[in-house]
């Protein structure tokens, strides 16, 4: 079969400072609704850098995994806790491109690994090659291996990024080779040390580091992932041992920043952050801050966008309860519960993880009672976000809030959490509301819709914020804590100091000076945009990053 999509191929004319060909590399992407190949922030980000680089005709791709069930439907059980479905997908709008690729994995010589393209008019992104192992002739084993996005499985998890990684590089050698291989997060490390092996210079590396957390920098035995095939190769004794890093296990994060000729994090405090976490490896890359953001174009209303240019203050307010209402009909549809336009609504919706404290205005039990049932005023709270489907800590959370709100008339607690919902609430909140656990939040892109749809940010100082913050004028930022002192204590604190801003300074300005709250609400659009759109964060990689 024969297309333009099995070579490289763009359906615009290079812009003349984007000439470099990059192979973007990433486990999930947040393009579409409709694409469910993505899990939370770190899609999110990937899927505002590819329709940001199709805005400004960059030379780049996509090449990611065509997850067969996504990551999970998220349902209810009949006692409306959460219930984690998987639901078969297939995507008629995805076309073949005939490049079919073999990657020895374990003990199988060749498992066959077929590119699919996402063209660049159906969604408006760069061209995307996703790749999947549930091909005619692969046994049963190796077409499973592309089923679900961070399979629990640890040998599963691990062929998924010999596939993307390994895979991934043959398909855009097929394509003809980049000048640029660019991983998003470690997942795809397989693919630098393939690439290396085959001559590709270090120079033609580039890696970004996303989180502080442990469990979100894989590490895994050295001899293990090498009987794998995870090297490309067998590598002997010796050449392994250069590898190993903490009593021979092989850390992505460490391998990729030593091989990568330059890295970033996502932040500028994230990248102090990473720079201190990995300094102690020897023949690490440099860790620059390039700070993420987000895709103007889809996640800002149109109509929003237009009351902000000409600052008209009543088209703004008529569009807002207008947006509100439809957020409103979901919760309704949802919870049986009907809320109000008039009513202060305060979001909490991202990925439901430990250190992110979904539950954090549950610590104060009586101090929380107390606050939604304030008639002079009044308050609704709508949360939302998909934990893993094997983080029970997390599910449990999750639970807590539903059993706790169910009876509640302002509390909503919301299933879906994909892009369409996620939407939804930026631009139907007033408030968004984030409560991280002080120096564990990379970056934290929801808070910078939030914001271009006129929620105001009320958070944690952590992430992109200290970037962004005036607090007061375009937000309110709780005060920064000694992120070494205990965590209960940090918790404890946090909660009050949460309440405090909520009942002294949110609120009564909400209620009471309408229009101060309306000068926040854009001076918080003017300081996100252009600041924290995606064009200037794919301009910077590529200025940056790939120079």
């Amino acid at each position: 079969m024969t297309s333009t999509y099995n070579t490289w191929y763009h359906p615009y004319k290079v812009a003349k400072e984007y000439q470099k060909k990059v192979a973007y590399f990433s486990m999930e992407f947040g393009i579409h609704q409709a694409l469910k190949i993505y899990s939370g922030g770190l899609g999110f980000l990937a899927g505002s850098h590819m329709r940001s680089a199709f805005e400004l005709k960059q030379n780049m791709i996509g090449i990611g995994i065509l997850w067969k069930y996504g990551y999970y439907d998220q349902a209810r059980n009949e006692d409306q806790t959460l219930r984690t479905d998987f639901i078969e997908k297939t995507y008629n709008f995805l076309e073949d491109t005939g490049i079919e690729v073999e990657v020895p994995l374990h003990d199988n010589p060749g498992v066959k690994v077929r590119a699919y393209v996402l063209k660049p008019e159906i969604f408006g992104c760069v061209p995307m090659y996703l790749l999947s192992t549930d091909v005619e002739g692969n046994d049963h084993l190796s077409r499973t291996i592309t089923n679900h996005l961070y399979d629990s499985n640890e040998l599963t998890r691990v062929s998924q990024s010999i596939i993307l990684g390994i895979g991934g590089a043959k398909v855009v050698e097929a394509l003809g080779g980049a000048d640029m291989y660019h991983l998003n997060e470690g997942h795809a490390l397989p693919a630098f040390y393939y690439l290396r092996d085959k001559g590709v210079p270090k120079k033609q590396f580039a890696f970004t580091t996303h989180t502080p957390e442990k469990a979100g920098n894989e590490e895994r035995d050295g001899r293990h992932l090498n009987r794998c095939g995870f090297f490309g190769r067998t590598l002997a004794e010796e050449e392994l041992r250069k590898e190993m890093v903490n009593d021979g296990m092989i850390n992505y994060t460490v391998s990729a920043l030593r091989m990568a000729n330059i890295s970033n994090a996502v932040s500028k405090l994230h990248a102090i952050v990473s720079n201190n976490m990995w300094k102690g490896f020897e023949g690490v890359s440099e860790i620059i801050p390039i700070t993420n953001a987000q895709n103007q174009t889809f996640w800002q209303d149109t109509d929003i966008k237009k009351a902000w240019k000409k600052k008209n203050v009543k088209a703004y307010q008529k569009r807002k309860t207008t947006l509100k209402s439809e957020l409103f009909d979901e919760v309704l549809n949802q919870t049986e519960k009907i809320f109000d336009p008039n009513v202060l609504t305060v979001v909490w919706a991202r990925r439901f993880a430990g250190y992110k404290r979904a539950d954090m205005l549950l610590y104060d039990i009586e101090r929380f009672k107390k606050l939604i049932s304030n008639e002079k005023y009044p308050i609704q709270i709508i949360w939302a976000g998909k934990p893993y489907p094997k983080d029970y800590q997390a599910i449990e959370t999750f639970n807590h809030l539903i059993n706790f709100s169910k009876n509640t008339k302002n509390l909503a607690v919301l299933i879906g959490y994909e892009m369409d919902l996620s939407r939804k609430l930026k631009m139907g909140s007033d408030v968004w509301l984030n409560t991280p656990r002080i120096t564990r939040e990379a970056s934290g892109t929801s808070g910078m819709t939030a914001a271009m749809n006129g929620s105001v940010n009320l958070s944690i100082n952590d992430g992109w914020i200290p970037e962004f913050q005036k607090n007061g004028e375009n937000c309110f930022v709780l005060p920064e804590l000694d992120y070494k002192s205990p965590v209960w204590e940090q918790d404890e604190k946090d909660c009050a100091n949460l309440f405090d801003i909520l009942e002294n300074e949110v609120l009564p300005t909400y209620y009471n000076q309408p229009k101060k709250w309306q000068q926040i609400v854009w001076n918080g659009i003017d300081d996100v945009l252009p600041e924290f759109g995606s064009h200037r964060m794919a301009d910077q990689y590529y200025k940056e990053l790939y120079k």
